[in-house]
């Protein structure tokens, strides 16, 4: 079973590499612009159409509102990418948000950053992949009945082209990315210019009018200000994803900071291009768009079980026909895009995690690459708590969209207020005049965002935090406590460890008391005795604990007929119970003295097959769990190899199933330990 799960997980994520091929996995320019910001260039497909259905809660009437709520988020994405290319040139060993924030405004702060970022990432993949979904069914309604089990396997279908590694993940994402910037410039182009010549598109839904929410027909000034921040705060949806290049810097060829910084501003200037375009046309063809159906007037025949299709769907309709080549090339890239989207998140996710990691803010494992030289095991904890809220919420965007983009937003500012003391204390050090003008413009720029980002936040947490944003600022408090509690933990353990007197821990103990544990003599048992013997202890003896008194005058037997020099002590067992008679009587032993020391050897078989293991029970496993509690007291297990794992003495350790694995490669001239699993003789 080992070899066929191993030969199973070849075909799926590939041969493993060694270390020394981390070098050939870093990204040109042309594969990081689809893996580090497939998910910002893909927010446009969905940021225009959340702008709209806010509107739309007052009626067609509040719809002249969209430009500029698209001019507000179009300033705000230029400052945003400004202010994080200087993040990726301050910045260049990665950690981004996360790096600025600890080292200018402190720990807890830089733990406030990436709590939100981790939570946001998760978000990033289950929007994503919904809203890809959600296209999928405007070209094929047939397919809505399986909305959350197609987005649940999308994310499995991600989370397995991650694990085989950046650069081969890279090339898959490269040419969907590239297609649906061409599907969308292309399409925002045509419209636009039959505008011009006076031959507008008309969407599907331009027929339509939308009944205004209760209360919502006649606003006041107040009330009609709340209804466009709200609108501004789902168009913001444009620019989560933005931060990724800066995280992900160390991934990027030399020169690092120089091609992170451009592909920054690539990603920022098209992602404005495609934004701009599609909010222009969806207000030239007239897209009616509401939440519910039955909104809309005249009423739609059977509204409560026929969705509307997304704005990406009815302009390519109104541009290029309902039914051309060209409507299901804009929905196919866009919906593949879309569902790949989560991509950034997959590799945002894990190099954040395992920076984490490594300042033991999460567990270690975090910090493994794979096979691949992929963070695989973030990897696939994304995937399970991503797929995890895809099927609680079925995969609606409606219902995630409000738990999104808070954290980004939370990062933005913090990361700008961080970068805004980080020039500060460069100027305090600089003298160079040309230095100090750019240092001066750099320290501008971030305050500006930091004004701005934080502003944008402050609307996001007001207009979506009763519509379940509430949720993702709980996960973030319960992820910040647990870090703590982990770095804590981390840190009292290295504490305790610390080598503070190593002539006292290295003094050899007054005596050590060897037991070798026995159910049968048998060729295991005088395996264990004759390697406990070769230690030298001071006191040798064998230990059995006896059920039956027929067992016990048997075994008695043949230790005195084979003439075995150890002494056989036998404990009984009136209950029937094994491991605590043998745990209480090898605590007694280490009251005997100050330093005395228990040395226990346990005989146990090592199989060849994983059902073998099946076949015995597991007394061995459970007296060294509970033996290891024990204070001054070393267990030592003594192998006996079945004939059925003769054929596995010579496999590679490298191919070997469940092989551990660190984020870092060894030192030299280090040997690596491992433990076989085996089952004891009883």
């Amino acid at each position: 079973m080992p070899k066929l799960l191993d030969m199973v997980k070849r075909i799926v994520i590939g041969r493993a590499l060694p270390t020394e091929d981390v070098q050939e996995t870093l990204l040109p320019k042309r594969l990081a612009l689809p893996v580090f910001a497939s998910d910002p260039l893909s927010s446009v497909a969905y940021a225009t159409q959340e702008i709209l259905l806010v509107l739309a809660l007052g009626g067609l009437a509040y719809l002249y509102l969209a430009p500029w709520v698209a001019v507000a988020v179009v300033v705000l994405m230029a400052v945003v990418v400004l202010s994080y290319r200087q993040v990726v040139h301050a910045y260049p060993s990665g950690g981004g948000s996360y790096t600025v924030v600890s080292t200018n405004l402190g720990p807890s702060a830089g733990l406030v950053v990436a709590a939100s970022l981790l939570v946001d990432y998760v978000m990033t993949v289950a929007v994503s992949v919904a809203s890809g979904v959600d296209n999928i069914i405007s070209a094929l309604p047939a397919l809505h009945t399986y909305r959350t089990l197609m987005a649940v396997l999308f994310v499995a279908l991600l989370a397995t082209l991650n694990l085989r590694g950046v650069r081969e993940s890279g090339r898959v994402f490269a040419a969907p990315t590239y297609l649906f910037i061409t599907a969308i410039l292309l399409m925002c182009a045509t419209g636009l210019l039959r505008w011009l010549l006076g031959d507008a598109p008309v969407a599907e839904s331009a027929r339509y009018g939308i009944q205004a929410a209760p209360g919502q027909d006649d606003l006041a000034p107040l009330a009609l200000l709340l209804l466009a921040l709200r609108a501004f705060s789902s168009g913001c949806t444009a620019l989560t994803g933005v931060e990724a290049i800066a995280n992900g810097v160390p991934a990027f060829r030399r020169p690092k900071s120089r091609n992170a910084a451009t592909t920054l501003a690539v990603m920022g200037g098209v992602a404005v291009a495609m934004f701009s375009g599609i909010t222009a046309l969806a207000l030239i063809s007239k897209v009616h768009i509401t939440e519910h159906t039955c909104d809309l007037t005249p009423a739609v025949t059977d509204c409560a079980h026929t969705p509307q299709r997304t704005v990406i769907a009815q302009l390519a309709a109104a541009v290029f026909g309902g039914h051309g080549f060209g409507f299901f090339f804009v929905q196919a890239a866009t919906a593949l895009v879309l569902v790949l989207a989560a991509n950034t998140a997959f590799n945002g996710f894990p190099l954040l995690s395992s920076v984490l990691a490594q300042h033991r803010y999460l567990p270690r494992q975090l910090h493994t690459r794979g096979d691949r030289l992929a963070f695989s095991n973030g990897i696939v904890f994304l995937a399970l708590t991503a797929g995890a809220l895809l099927w609680a919420y079925h995969a609606s965007v409606t219902s995630l969209i409000h738990l999104y983009i808070l954290g980004v937003f939370t990062s933005f500012t913090l990361s700008q207020a961080g970068m805004v003391r980080h020039w500060k204390h460069a100027l305090a050090t600089e003298r160079d005049p040309a230095v100090r003008r750019r240092h001066h413009r750099a320290r501008a720029t971030n305050a500006v965002g930091t004004v701005v980002t934080a502003s944008v936040l402050v609307i996001v947490l007001a207009t979506k935090f009763t519509q379940g944003a509430y949720l993702a600022v709980i996960a973030a408090v319960v992820l910040w406590l647990t870090m703590r509690a982990i770095h804590w933990h981390y840190t009292t353990v290295a504490d305790e460890l610390k080598a503070v007197d190593p002539a006292a821990d290295l003094r050899s103990p007054t005596r050590v008391h060897a037991v070798v544990l026995v159910s049968h003599l048998q060729r295991p048992t005088l395996r264990a005795l004759a390697y406990a013997r070769a230690t030298h202890p001071d006191i040798l003896e064998a230990l059995t604990v006896t059920v039956e008194r027929e067992e016990a005058d048997t075994l008695r037997s043949q230790w005195d007929s084979l003439g075995v020099d150890v002494p056989l002590r036998m404990l009984r067992s009136p209950y029937r119970e094994i491991t605590r008679p043998a745990v209480a009587y090898v605590r007694s032993l280490g009251r005997a003295g100050p330093r005395t020391v228990v040395s226990v050897f346990i005989p146990e078989y090592v199989v060849g097959h994983w059902w073998e293991n099946l076949l015995h029970n597991q007394s061995a496993l459970w007296l060294k769990s509970r033996l290891l509690f024990v204070p001054d007291v070393m267990v030592t297990s003594v192998p006996w190899h079945l004939t059925s794992s003769h054929r596995r003495r010579h496999r590679s350790p490298g191919q070997a199933a469940g092989s551990v694995r660190r984020g870092e490669p060894p030192w030299p001239g280090t040997a690596v330990d491992t433990c076989g699993t085996g089952d004891s003789p009883r």
